[in-house]
């Protein structure tokens, strides 16, 4: 909220660039604590419905910002336009301190609060609670069951599991959060970033007007794949459950990644063949809206395998998540493989939107989101090994042990 309003009363660049930066960082902490908060509130049979809420919530964000911003900068400044995110922000701080509640306990029943009332909530908003309970681990304890988690194969494959080609193993290498995840995202965040460079100019020429409904498209397509969640998710849990004996292993939520992955792949191709041949703009809407339903679909099928992977380490696996659904890599130059100089240009997150412009205007958009869509068919392969291989990891690298 406070660096809403610095970026909205900055008096340089460089103040603005600062509290925008700022902004990312004070913005990316609930992306992360959704799935703990969601293991400490609901039974199991419940979480995959508030799984795919939760992802629903903060991958809807991408587009109903623009949406609302593309009306208001027609008619107002962008200085004003930034406090009325500082007042949206307000709003949000506002419902916390007054609605929210801790969901984090002491399971142990050791700590009884000896307060309650408005001292509580103030010592609860305020972290005094929890720097006073006994038996919560420390900030090295944290980092060393991150770094633990990050090495587990559900979240990144271990070394003896790569192929030769350097080039390759260097994309293939990671599993479900640092590959599948990154890649299924990284061309969302790039349309996001480029539509009005592809829908202004001609043919299409669109207004400020017409462009902020477009971005209808992909509200659309998050919302339909949030009803989808909300019942193929739990018709798989349920399903399989009826049918074992009334076990379940987690490598079932995976399944639920495969149509909406083929979604996607569909979404990419429209929406690349659309631009290419200046067909109608519901080609554009309808690829785009696609591909945003994958978006949702399947982050949601892998954090719910993830929470049920590592529930007691919640938090800490939701951020290795978060954090390559963001970052960008870049293969190493050096690899003998011939599929270098196609990985070179390969990166993730909002790293898209400084070379998908020039790869669109040098290749043309077919084919650029055609490569886009056969990127985002072969990583499917982690999410297959992981199937497979899920089971026995599990056994083999165990979680570590439980923070409370």
């Amino acid at each position: 909220m406070v660096v809403a309003f610095g970026s909205a009363g900055a008096s340089s660049y460089a103040g603005f660039t600062a509290c925008r930066t700022l902004q990312g960082f004070f913005g990316a902490p609930p992306q992360v604590i959704g799935l703990t908060i969601i293991h400490d509130m609901f039974f199991f049979h419940e979480r995959a419905r508030k799984v795919n809420l939760w992802a629903f919530s903060f991958l809807i964000g991408p587009y109903a910002g623009p949406f609302v911003s593309q009306f208001l900068i027609t008619v107002l400044s962008w200085r004003t336009v930034m406090h009325l995110l500082g007042v949206f922000y307000a709003a949000s701080t506002l419902s916390l301190v007054f609605l929210g509640h801790e969901t984090l306990y002491d399971r142990s029943g050791l700590n009884k609060p000896t307060i309650t009332g408005l001292n509580l909530r103030i010592q609860n908003l305020l972290g005094t609670t929890g720097a006073r309970a006994s038996g919560r681990p420390g900030v090295w304890q944290v980092t060393k069951d991150c770094c633990y988690l990050f090495a587990r194969p559900y979240l990144f494959l271990p070394s003896k599991e790569t192929p030769p080609c350097r080039a390759f193993s260097l994309v293939l290498i990671p599993s479900l959060a640092a590959g599948f995840v990154m890649i299924i995202t990284m061309w969302t965040i790039g349309i996001v970033s480029t539509i009005g460079l592809f829908i202004h100019p001609p043919p299409y020429k669109f207004s400020d007007t017409a462009a902020a409904l477009l971005y209808f498209a992909p509200m659309i397509g998050t919302v339909a794949a949030e009803f989808w969640g909300h019942w193929f998710n739990d018709f798989l849990q349920n399903r399989y459950i009826r049918t074992h004996n009334g076990q379940f292993k987690p490598e079932v939520r995976l399944w639920g990644v495969y149509p909406a992955w083929i979604m996607g792949i569909a979404g990419l191709v429209l929406f690349g063949l659309s631009l290419q041949y200046t067909l109608s703009w519901v080609g554009i809407a309808f690829g785009w809206g696609m591909n945003c339903f994958s978006t949702l679909g399947t982050t949601a099928a892998i954090s719910a395998y993830v929470l049920d992977c590592f529930p007691q380490h919640a938090a800490l696996a939701s951020s290795w998540i978060n954090f390559w659904r963001v970052i960008g890599r870049l293969p190493s130059s050096e690899s003998s493989c011939p599929s270098s100089v196609m990985l070179t240009h390969l990166s993730g997150g909002f790293t898209v939107v400084y070379f998908q412009v020039h790869w669109v205007h040098h290749n043309g958009p077919a084919v650029a989101f055609g490569c886009q869509a056969a990127i985002v068919a072969a990583f499917i392969v982690p999410v297959i090994i992981t199937q497979i291989k899920g089971p026995r990891w599990r056994v083999k690298y165990p979680a570590p042990k439980p923070e409370n």
